[in-house]
Order: C-alpha cells, then structure tokens, then sequence
C-alpha cells in the first residue's frame, strides 16, 4: 500500500515537472528535472501514458496529455468561485472591476471577475483569454515564469500591438518583469485597451501561475489611485492563497 501511494505521488511530481517545463520534456530531461531512476520515471510515465494523461510525441518527448483538460476545465470553474468573495471584498474597497486570471498554455484567461458598481464594460470577463503580454494580469502571470519560457511563450504567439503602448520587443517586456517582480506589481497602462488602466498582484503558492487584477478608466485609475489600491490587492492576494493552502 505504501509502494503504491509512493508511485502515486511521484505520477503527480512528474505531471508538476512537466507544466513547470512549459508541457514537454524528454526522459532525461524529467530524470534530471526529478532525480528519480530512468526505469522508475519510464514505467511512470507508461502508465499515465496509457491513462491519456500525458502523450508521447513523434520526437519520444513526453508532453501533458488531453485528459488533463476536463480536469484543469473542472478546477479553473472551481478555483473561479472560491474567487469571488475575494473580488467582491476588493470591489468594495477600491470601487473598480476586479478579474482573476490563470495561464493556460500560452494564454492568461480569466476565471473569475466582479463588477464594478460604475457603468463600463471593459474587454475583460469570464473564460476570455488574451495574450499576456499587452494586460496588466497577464504580465503579472508571466512575472512568475523563467525568462527562457517566457521568451518561448512570445515567440510563439507574437507581440501584437493592441494599443500605441502595448510592448512589442521581447528585450523591453523582460526588463519590464524584473520591474514586476522588483515591486510586486504589473501595470497595464492602456497597453490593452485605450482608455483603461489595470493593476495586477501574483498569487503566491498557488497551483499555477494566477493573478488578480483591478481594472478601471483611466481617469479614476490614477498614479495615486494605484499607489492607495495596490496594498489593499497585495492583502486580499495573501488572504486568499492562505485558504488555498
């Protein structure tokens, strides 16, 4: 029984190695990646394998397979209503729209969102996802990512201009997440839609890279504004990673 609950828990560091790793990884690669025996991580990676949970492609390169969508589908919904309370508290202390958002392959797709009591509809809401690099939540999403997979992620979807102040050079968005990581918060300046602002906080500890944000005009969304709201995001992000622990 102990073997078997031990194999279990190696499966789940194996699928953890591979989602840090961006999806794929070779068998040496997952060997280095988990320090276990070749035969051990083989026959692990067999089963799982077999069970749809990962897939082994043309090149023999173990990637996450298509069964795990129903279960990350399941828990994004899940992880979206435990959320709610929490944006609802922070509508109610910085009166704007406030979104959670998680990475999902290449994109940051929101989960979660709580309107602002002010009449604007804003490009964000539930189940929309968006490239990263032109939204404040996104940024903040990728802040928590190595700056190879970060660049592999860019390379891949391209850096469109949404706006007149989206980044579009790779070399400028990674100065910008050190700025990120530095003081623990992203900024959309109107880089995704012109005329709104947001700000953004990672979610420390959670399960994959998750975010919340605030959004709002502009005109309210000021240099002061976001200097008064960004404790309180910083607060209600700790809270709700400690009931998530």
């Amino acid at each position: 029984m102990a073997e078997a609950v031990r194999s279990l828990e190696r499966a789940f560091e194996l699928l953890e190695h591979l989602a840090d790793a961006g999806g794929e990884l070779t068998l040496s690669e997952l060997t280095e990646a988990s320090g276990l025996p070749m035969p051990t991580i083989y026959r692990l990676m067999r089963t799982l394998v077999n069970r749809g949970y990962v897939r082994q492609e043309p090149s023999k390169r173990y990637a996450l397979g298509p069964r795990l969508i129903r279960l990350g589908e399941g828990a994004g919904r899940l992880l979206g209503t435990w959320a709610r309370p929490v944006l609802a508290r922070l509508v109610d202390e910085v009166g704007e729209t406030a979104n959670m958002a998680v990475l999902e392959g290449d994109e940051a797709v929101y989960v979660a969102q709580v309107p602002s009591r002010h009449s604007m509809r804003m490009f964000t809401e539930v189940g929309r996802r968006v490239q990263p690099h032109c939204t404040g939540v996104g940024k903040a999403l990728l802040s928590q990512l190595p700056e190879r997979r970060v660049r592999e992620i860019v390379a891949r979807t391209g850096m469109a201009a949404q706006t007149p102040n989206t980044f579009t050079d790779p070399d400028a968005l990674v100065a910008e997440l050190a700025r990120i990581r530095e003081q623990g918060y992203a900024l959309d300046d109107e880089e995704q839609e012109v005329g709104v602002r947001c700000v953004a906080v990672p979610l420390q500890g959670a399960p994959a890279p998750t975010a919340l944000s605030v959004s709002g005009p502009s005109a309210r969304m000021t240099g002061d504004a976001v200097a008064e709201i960004v404790p309180i995001m910083r607060t209600a992000a700790e809270r709700f990673a400690k009931e998530l622990s």
